[in-house]
């Protein structure tokens, strides 16, 4: 008799069990292998139980229930018996007992449990699947005996101590499990290639280059201090001498941060023996910027720049089994993502988004603008990962900023596990050079009366151009930049938000650029969100923010007068009405109250200033109960719990497909990730139950109001209001 694994489709034919099991077994092998010498504590464990487990992990498509539906006997759409909770009993049993390979086989689709509401089940329960138990614990013996006749299975058994950290330890061993199933199985339906040849760092070889551009640009470039000062910058960052894990990189806005700090990952990587760089950006459109200088500066010949370079503009993680191939992996030697991406991953326990954490050791990340990464709710969780990585799993790690929030000096968010300093790439007295130009670009002001679309657009235009002004959210930019465009003429704004996909946002960041190098077109305003305050080479004449947290209005004043050419530049802080379209950000309350209290007191505002406001934030509102339990769940290993409190951006978003053409491909044929994500975005989820966005597949929508490249998705939205009666515009 055949056994299967996986059930025909369409011309596809069946998967044999054994097939499975065996490419399975191999993959996850192969995975363990390039962790392994990254690995301090537990790699021999981590070898063992993978072994176990990716070879019993399906033990139960077996029943013969299971396999009249994959042989095609029964038409039914799914498994009538869960299959992983025969896995879990074999490893249960007293005489081959793992405890880690039963966890880890019935977590493999659905992620763990919560460990401590595990343990309260009673030992016979732990780790089962408690209505089939005694089902399965009857044809065991017969599911093993087929097992064995067509698979080898040889183990050893022993003492399973975790010596490192539990929780991190369990994610990557769930990672490589996952991955090697999930990848298995692509590859069968071919939706995967069966051979890859992944591409190498070659750290030398990249940065040996970089400095051959970094070299030509200095000469072709201006011969004054300030250029001076960022070649500086650059070998200051190349050659720093680091033993430590954990540094940190303050420079100022226009310093050459993007390319001094990958001067220093690469070194650092070829000195470490690494083999991945991540570059953590806050935002999705800062994105194309680096990756287009990474690309330039650093693929080698011959080579292709989208396999070097990844780019990774938001989740887009699918469980089912149509949509897996769509999982964007860490498998390039290069990877920039987003904050969210990156530290939500490091958070998961949905095994779609888990499946690549095990490309991660043995890297140098590279979290840019980490001011702006993560709320301070969300640093002490973030801070012990952190930690965890770097001492367990060989990663070293940079954390930078123009106005760098020293957070691991507050103990409310280090506590007492890591006291430990973390010691800067570029001495303090360059640091104090580079500052100086900084220091006279603009001068900070406030106007805090609170004004409607109509008053602020008013206030606004009376000021030079051109003009940049930020709002705290996508519904406040849109509504303002449509505001303008009926009063001002179209010509009078430009506006960038996530309501764009990726390919509008590159084509209005070439714009915007456009109109900033014509020195005769002044009169105009960009109205954006927050995702152009970081990391974007833009330079405005004058700039306003909604008040939000100090460090934001920092960055968002790198954006102008950047290169400190003017000197009558002005970066205003104002307050938003609601006036039935523009829109408070309530989960900015807490550090706008803090700067709110600053211009109140009439303090300076430097750069300097951006711990003692984390500080305070924190002294006059405290870490949530809930986040404060964050770290304790962590190490209590309630997976569950933790994936749910570790939101970077505290909402239920879904992706949502605004071509129409690829929506329809995506029920039909195939789209891989990369296309899928330059004609998306992501949609706050009760929006789109309120709206009755149509469903495509696994958590994709199709969106299905009007969508243009001014406005993005907003354009329906707004439309929609209107017609509601719902703006108040005078």
């Amino acid at each position: 008799m055949i056994y299967y694994a996986h059930s025909k489709k369409n011309d596809i034919p069946e998967q044999e069990y054994s097939a499975h099991i065996c490419g399975v077994r191999s993959l996850a092998h192969e995975y363990v292998e390039d962790i392994s010498c990254y690995s301090n504590c537990d790699k021999a464990l981590l070898s063992r139980i993978t072994e176990k487990a990716s070879t019993f992990h399906d033990l139960g498509k077996l029943n013969k229930e299971n396999q009249d539906v994959l042989a095609g006997k029964n038409p039914a759409k799914s498994l009538p018996r869960n299959h992983v909770d025969a896995g879990a009993a074999y490893f249960l049993n007293s005489k081959r007992f793992s405890a880690v390979s039963a966890a880890v086989i019935q977590a493999h689709h659905i992620g763990f449990p919560d460990f401590t509401v595990e343990m309260n089940k009673g030992n016979e329960a732990i780790f089962r699947d408690s209505p089939i138990a005694s089902d399965v614990d009857r044809e065991l013996p017969e599911l093993e005996a087929i097992h064995n006749n067509l698979i080898d299975s040889h183990f050893e058994y022993g003492e399973e101590e975790i010596k490192g950290d539990r929780s991190v330890f369990l994610r990557m061993l769930l990672s490589c499990l996952v991955d090697a199933d999930h990848t298995d199985t692509a590859i069968h339906y071919r939706k995967y290639p069966a051979e890859m040849s992944p591409v190498k760092l070659r750290a030398a070889e990249r940065l040996a280059q970089l400095d051959g551009h970094i070299a030509a640009l200095k000469q072709k470039g201006a011969d004054d201090d300030r250029n001076a000062l960022r070649y500086e910058m650059y070998l200051a960052c190349r050659n720093a001498d680091i033993d430590a894990d954990i540094t940190s990189c303050d420079s100022p806005v226009g310093s050459g941060k993007t390319t001094a700090v990958m001067a220093h990952l690469l070194a650092q990587a070829e000195k470490r023996g690494l083999r991945r760089i991540f570059v953590v950006l806050p935002f999705t459109n800062i994105i194309k910027q680096s990756v287009e200088t990474y690309r330039d500066m650093l693929v080698l010949s011959g080579e292709n720049a989208e396999e070097v370079v990844a780019e990774l503009h938001h989740r887009a993680d699918f469980e089912s089994g149509d949509a897996r191939h769509l999982t964007a992996l860490w498998r390039a030697p290069i990877i920039v993502t987003t904050a969210v991406a990156f530290f939500e991953t490091l958070a998961s326990n949905s095994t779609a988004t888990l499946r690549r954490l095990h490309e991660l050791p043995g890297s140098a990340i590279f979290v840019d603008e980490s001011h702006a990464a993560l709320p301070a709710k969300l640093l002490p969780i973030a801070w012990r990962w952190i930690n965890i990585y770097a001492a367990e799993w060989k990663c070293y790690w940079v954390l930078a900023s123009g106005s760098l929030n020293r957070f691991w000096t507050i103990p409310e968010i280090a506590g007492d596990e890591n006291p430990h300093c973390v010691p800067e790439i570029i001495a303090d007295e360059l640091r104090k050079r580079l500052a100086v130009y900084e220091n006279k670009r603009i001068s900070y002001h406030s106007d805090l009366f609170p004004k409607g679309t109509a008053e602020l657009a008013e206030w606004i235009v009376n000021f030079p151009g051109p003009r940049l002004v930020i709002l705290n959210t996508v519904q406040s930019a849109a509504v303002l930049a449509d505001y303008f465009s009926e009063h001002f003429g179209r010509a009078s704004v430009e506006h960038l938000s996530t309501a764009l996909i990726s390919n509008d946002r590159d084509n209005t960041l070439e714009q915007i650029k456009k109109r900033l190098d014509n020195k005769k077109d002044t009169d105009w305003t960009l109205i954006a969100t927050s995702c152009v305050e970081a990391g974007v080479n833009l330079s405005f004449r004058n700039g306003f923010r909604e008040l939000g947290s100090l460090v934001s209005l920092l960055q968002a004043s790198g954006r102008v007068n950047r290169e400190g050419l003017l000197d009558d530049s002005e970066m205003w802080t104002f307050c938003i009405l609601e006036d039935g379209m523009l829109k408070l950000n309530l989960g900015l309350k807490e550090p706008a109250a803090v700067l709110k209290g600053y211009f109140e007191e009439d303090r300076t505002i430097v750069p300097d200033l951006s711990p003692q406001s984390l500080a305070d934030e924190i002294a006059l509102y405290g870490l949530s109960g809930k986040h404060k339990k964050l770290v304790i769940d962590d190490k209590l290993q309630n997976f569950r719990q933790v994936e749910r409190d570790f939101k970077v951006i505290d909402s239920d978003t879904r992706l949502v497909v605004v071509d129409s053409t690829v929506a329809k491909r995506l029920q039909y044929g195939k789209v891989d990730w990369k296309e899928l994500q330059k004609v998306s975005v992501q949609i706050a989820k009760y929006k789109l139950d309120e709206l009755r966005t149509p469903l495509i597949m696994d958590h994709i929508y199709r969106w299905n109001l009007e969508y243009n490249p001014f406005l993005g998705y907003m354009a329906g939205i707004v439309k929609l209001k209107k017609y509601r009666g719902e703006a108040i515009i005078i």
